[in-house]
């Protein structure tokens, strides 16, 4: 097996690597502040469409975690980069919060209920059911299906939370079309991402604490990979996943002296 070249570039989740519950991982800071100095180009990933990059600066920032604006990259982001790449200037009716409808804002897109080129679903806690109905309807109709991620739960200090691949799953039993994930573990994701920063999958690494999707996305990609055991995955279960991470870590401060 060919020996990997040095890493150049960092890409790293979010919630469970650098953060947990609003909390800052120990090493985090220390992590970040390595990054900035180093120079080298990096990115923090979330599948997370309701912020805005400058929403999350500015609560990272709340945290202790000084990570600039574009270092920060968002599954709405990369939704928006691909519905702009695929038909520009289109039309979408959006289920979602500020994040992606700023970021199809910001490519020109109108967002409608009238006759739209997409049906975009995201992130938020008040789906309703007008709003669902709805988005089958328009996709009966010939709209395309666009989902920012596929995860079916999300974290809150009250325990799981349904998350947009749960909805996605209520549309697709209602109409038949499965959606198209624009977010991790889509490598969509990672490329649109390496691309932003003019980075090389072949030099660059991804930190995650999930196998099902940071590692995932990252081994598709083209990525070196390390896994956190700060977030989701649990050690033992690494070995039930056909594929593993290129290196497993306790936590992000084992990291920062590879930066």
């Amino acid at each position: 097996m060919a020996e990997r070249k040095p890493i150049e570039s960092w890409l790293t989740d979010m919630d469970g690597v650098l953060i947990h519950e609003g909390v800052p991982i120990p090493g985090a800071d220390a992590f970040i502040k390595k990054l900035r100095e180093s120079g080298k180009p990096f990115l923090v990933l979330t599948n997370n469409s309701i912020y805005t990059a400058r929403d999350l600066h500015a609560r990272l920032r709340r945290m202790g975690l000084d990570v600039p604006v574009e270092n920060i990259w968002t599954s709405a982001l990369a939704t928006a980069q691909f519905l702009d790449e695929q038909r520009p200037d289109g039309s979408a009716y959006v289920i979602g919060e500020a994040g992606l409808t700023t970021a199809l804002h910001d490519i020109g897109y109108v967002l409608t209920d009238h006759d739209p080129d997409y049906v975009v679903l995201g992130e938020t806690r008040t789906y309703s059911f007008e709003a669902m109905t709805r988005a089958v309807r328009l996709i009966n109709d010939g709209a395309r299906f666009i989902a920012t991620n596929p995860d079916e739960t999300g974290p809150s200090t009250e325990g799981a939370l349904p998350a947009t691949g749960a909805v996605a799953a209520l549309i697709t039993k209602a109409t038949g079309k499965q959606p198209y994930f624009a977010g991790k573990p889509n490598p969509l994701m990672m490329r649109t991402g390496l691309n932003t920063i003019g980075a090389h999958s072949e030099t660059s690494a991804m930190i995650g604490d999930r196998m099902d999707t940071d590692v995932l996305a990252g081994l598709e990609a083209g990525m070196e990979t390390f896994l956190v055991l700060t977030g989701l995955t649990t050690a033992a279960e690494v070995e039930k996943y056909p594929y593993r991470p290129s290196t497993v870590v306790d936590s992000i401060a084992d990291l920062v002296d590879r930066v």
